[in-house]
Parts: C-alpha cells; structure tokens; sequence
C-alpha cells in the first residue's frame, strides 16, 4: 500500500465521520484547504510534525492516521 494513498484516505474518512469540511479541518489544523485536498487525494508527502498536527485536529491518534483499514 502506497502511504501516501493510505493517509490520505484515513484522513478523509475520518475527518467525514466527523462530519467536518476541508475548510474546518483549515482551521483547526493551520495547513491550507489546499495541501488538505492534495493529502486527501495522496499527492502529498506528509512530515511527521503535519501527521501530528492533523491527528490533534481531528481528535485522533497519529497511528490512526497510519492504519489500513478495510474499506
């Protein structure tokens, strides 16, 4: 599995279960609607300090955000 796919993929998943917009998770988390987008899509190469961030913003745990789930 490809980790860019896989948390890009988690990260949507989660951050709709939660019921938030890209625009939401902006806010909380301080990165661009934009670099959000191209997370969600695989097309970027998270650090480990954005994982964090992004994991605090959406009230998970970063290893959450590493999981391959089923679908």
């Amino acid at each position: 599995m490809d980790m860019r796919r896989l948390v890009g993929r988690n990260v949507a998943r989660i951050r709709r279960e939660k019921g938030l917009t890209q625009e939401q998770l902006e806010a909380r988390s301080g990165l661009s609607q934009q670099y959000l987008s191209d997370l969600e899509r695989g097309k970027r190469n998270p650090t480990v300090v954005t994982l964090y961030e992004i994991a605090q913003a959406l009230a998970v745990t970063p290893v959450e955000l590493l999981t391959d789930t089923p679908e």
